[in-house]
């Protein structure tokens, strides 16, 4: 026996194992199909009410959460300001010119950024 005869009759004997599993298979599908189709009678209300909670809930968490976000960020800026300030207030006649002006442009950025964040927060929690 050659081996083309081999693989065509191993292609014979798989061939008759198929045509005797296909109906167990095609039960077995059915029976998933059946389930699946009930599970999402059960759970479809579910899953509906869910869809709809989220929905209506997190823009409701998210906005303050935002807000709360630039308020932190605003105090995190003004601070920073109220540090470069204290520095040019405790070092005023001792600092060369250079370093004088950079800090001052530093405060003015943090101190600009610091109150743009707090209004910012202030506008979202009034909408």
């Amino acid at each position: 026996m050659g081996h083309d005869e081999q693989i065509a009759r191993a292609g014979r004997v798989a061939g008759r194992f198929v045509g005797k599993m296909m109906p167990k298979a095609q039960a077995a599908t059915q029976a998933a199909s059946a389930a699946a189709n009930a599970a999402a009678r059960e759970w479809g209300p579910t899953a509906k009410h869910s869809q709809q909670f989220v929905k209506h809930v997190l823009p409701a968490t998210v906005k303050p959460l935002h807000s709360l976000w630039h308020e932190i960020l605003g105090f995190v800026f003004l601070a920073f300001a109220g540090i470069g300030a204290f520095r040019i207030w405790q070092k005023f006649g001792k600092l060369p010119p250079s370093q004088l002006l950079i800090i001052v442009i530093f405060v003015a950025v943090m101190g600009g950024y610091g109150i743009s964040s707090v209004l910012k927060a202030r506008k979202i929690s009034k909408s």
